[in-house]
């Protein structure tokens, strides 16, 4: 006989029944536990990649930056360069990195004949200070600038006029032709500022009165700014909270602050500072920036053409580079370096060059300044190389800022210069015609020759191209012929960052560092 199939539902003891009733809850209890943690988990994860973000929006980034201000970061000064590092003061016009003009505050422009140009303004672009950029500032700005006394030296030998051209676009007119007004507006020495810089008759005040993604907040003196991010900015919000500047001479103090980690981007890191340095830390960037020798032509010994060329003839480029550079610079062939391919393309060999004279001792004083550690070096190297050719040589060294006005006025036969020649406009016209022309403002040499003065005339006129490469060249001949202006070597810009920083500016024209794209790297992109 088949048995008959037991019903587990009257047989199961009673106990059992209890614990499967009990198994299913709690079953689903610890499913509803696990999903909880996971949810949990998501959500504490995004709470923390929030917390992260906002942490590093509200970081704030040191920097060491290599010369205190000269004229209390006075926008018409050398000190624009420093606000422009900043991203604190804008110009109308941005240069890329091949020297082209491109839109900035100025959105786009036209040249309406050769002395008139028209430059559409940016819409929406508040200042600082909350007041709107409008046509009728940058002529207020921009006139100010060609008002000022001394000049900017991007407008040295420019007679310039602004006026509005309706609400949102000005006209500039220029005495003559001027192919290079879009590449002179973009010097920070003509940054656009609010109506509050000029209150004060006299004195321009930078704080608050700028359009850039920070904030020049407070300034302390010469030793240092304090910079805030700005919301309000027409462009990209800056991705740092703020910026702190603090002003380091020192050159060993500089890379002291770059190990110890007390700064976080480091302006000009000394040659003798490198090997002392983890090489992660350390961006090499040629520049165009040339170390020169100035000769005196109009007192002092130097007055002979046949003293300028013993000295020249004494000087040893090479040694120099060796020795104090570490071999961390190029010598100089012209007063352009290899940051302009196209120079050492287009120079031929000097011809025609003055005989040197025997020195028999002739006395000469020779200055620099220490701002750059490596200059005061170059000076006790080039002082046994003048005096091995017969010159007894007194050196004098200070800091820039209390030697500039003597180094200006002629006071010193021979002066060692760290120079940047495409510094204000993105060509070299300019610095030629500052340094070397009858009419230039930084003339340390104090020469003035036709010669010189009609080559470079001729390159000014002409149109970007080849043309006015050849006439650059052509002027370059004339200014080294005279032998008032010895180039000895061509730096290269090596610039400190703490492995957490992204995207500081590594810039061969000295213009930015710090912008709104600066950050640093986040916490799971260390490891």
């Amino acid at each position: 006989m088949l048995a008959t199939p037991r019903r587990a539902s009257a047989t199961r003891h009673p106990v059992s029944l209890l614990r499967r009733a009990l198994t299913l809850p709690l079953m689903v209890l610890s499913f509803s536990l696990l999903a909880g943690c996971g949810q949990d988990e998501e959500t504490s994860a995004a709470r923390d990649e929030a917390s992260e973000k906002t942490q590093m929006q509200d970081q704030r980034l040191r920097v060491a930056m290599l010369q205190p201000p000269r004229s209390g970061l006075n926008p018409l000064t050398d000190d624009a360069f420093k606000l422009s590092r900043w991203s604190t003061a804008e110009t109308l016009i941005r240069l890329d990195a091949d020297g082209d003009p491109q839109p900035f505050l100025a959105t786009e422009w036209q040249q309406l004949d050769p002395q008139t140009w028209r430059f559409t303004i940016r819409p929406d672009v508040t200042f600082h200070d909350g007041t709107a950029l409008t046509a009728g500032q940058v002529v207020a700005s921009l006139t100010a600038a060609t008002q000022a006394v001394p000049k900017p030296r991007i407008l040295d030998g420019v007679e310039m006029h602004i006026e509005a051209d309706g609400e949102n676009a000005v006209i500039v007119r220029t005495a003559d032709a001027d192919p290079l007004v879009p590449n002179r507006l973009s010097s920070p020495q003509l940054a656009i500022m609010a109506a509050r810089a000029y209150a004060q008759a006299g004195h321009v005040d930078p704080t608050r009165a700028g359009t850039g993604p920070f904030v020049l907040t407070e300034i302390n003196g010469i030793q240092g700014a304090t910079l805030e991010r700005y919301d309000g900015y027409w462009g990209e919000r800056a991705e740092l909270a703020g910026i702190d500047a603090d002003y380091v001479p020192d050159g060993t103090a500089r890379g002291a602050a770059l190990r110890t980690g007390t700064a976080d981007v480091v302006e000009a890191v000394p040659v003798s500072q490198v090997a002392l340095i983890d090489p992660s830390l350390i961006h090499e960037v040629p520049m165009p920036r040339t170390n020169t020798l100035y000769l005196n032509t109009v007192s002092g010994p130097f007055q002979d053409p046949a003293l300028r060329a013993a000295a020249r003839e004494a000087l040893d480029r090479g040694a120099i580079v060796r020795t104090v550079y570490e071999g961390r610079a190029d010598v100089a062939e012209g007063l352009l370096g290899p940051a302009l391919a196209w120079a050492s393309e287009l120079r031929q060999p000097l011809t025609q060059r003055t005989a040197a004279a025997e020195p028999d001792g002739t006395r000469i004083t020779l200055g620099t300044f220490t701002d750059r550690a490596e200059l005061p070096e170059v000076a006790v190297l080039l002082e046994q190389q003048l005096e091995a050719a017969g010159f007894d040589v007194q050196q004098e060294v200070r800091q820039y800022a209390h030697i500039e006005s003597d180094m200006l006025a002629g006071k010193f036969d021979a002066f060692i210069l760290s120079r940047a020649t495409l510094l204000d406009s993105g060509d070299p016209v300019a610095y030629m015609f500052s340094d070397f022309s009858c009419a230039g403002s930084f003339n340390i040499a104090q020469l003035c020759d036709p010669k010189i003065d009609a080559a470079l005339a001729k390159a000014g006129d002409l149109p970007p191209g080849p043309e006015r490469r050849q006439a650059i060249i052509a002027a370059e001949a004339e200014i080294l012929k005279a032998d008032a202006a010895i180039p000895m070597l061509h730096e290269r810009v090596i610039q400190g960052e703490s492995v957490r920083v992204v995207d500081a500016v590594r810039d061969p024209r000295e213009r930015e560092l710090i912008n709104e794209h600066t950050h640093f790297v986040q916490a799971a992109d260390a490891h």
